[in-house]
């Protein structure tokens, strides 16, 4: 492989995507095995079964992930977020996980989080510009698998 070229790409064609990705998730599974991935979403309806908003994420090697939580405005302050939460949370204990981990805007809902009990564990400054990223985790079980209140 003496004739190596290296290209960047916006928006990279899904084929050639593909090829990094199954690589990393074959490297990642001989190191530290299977991550057993699944989709998760928590959903809050109306009285006639619509979504009217709720939680997307995932759990992976044992963490659950809260990719997006969205509520209408209506619906913040009620405690409707804090009952999505407990699902998921209870959701986390039932299956064993470490814990939960997610992010949050500075112009978002730390404050909410943190209530939570979540705590930081980074900030990623101006991301994006003018704001704060902030990276937060509540931990459920240590490693041994005791649980943590």
């Amino acid at each position: 492989m003496t004739d190596l070229r290296v290209e960047l790409e916006e928006r990279p064609g899904a084929d050639d995507a593909r090829i990094v990705t199954d690589g990393l998730l074959a490297f990642n599974r001989a190191v530290i095995g299977d991550p057993n991935e699944v989709p998760l979403g928590v959903f809050v309806r109306d009285a006639s079964g619509r979504v009217v908003g709720g939680l997307l994420g995932h759990v992976k090697w044992g963490w659950v992930y809260v990719a997006k939580l969205w509520l209408p405005d209506e619906l913040r302050g009620r405690g409707v977020g804090t009952r999505v939460m407990r699902a998921i949370e209870e959701y986390a204990r039932q299956h064993e996980c470490l814990g939960i981990y997610l992010d949050t805007f500075e112009y978002q809902a730390l404050p909410f989080y943190e209530k939570l009990g979540y705590v930081q564990f980074g900030t990623l400054e101006g991301y994006p510009p003018g704001y704060r990223q902030f990276h937060l985790v509540k931990a459920l079980r240590n490693e041994e698998g005791r649980t943590r209140e």
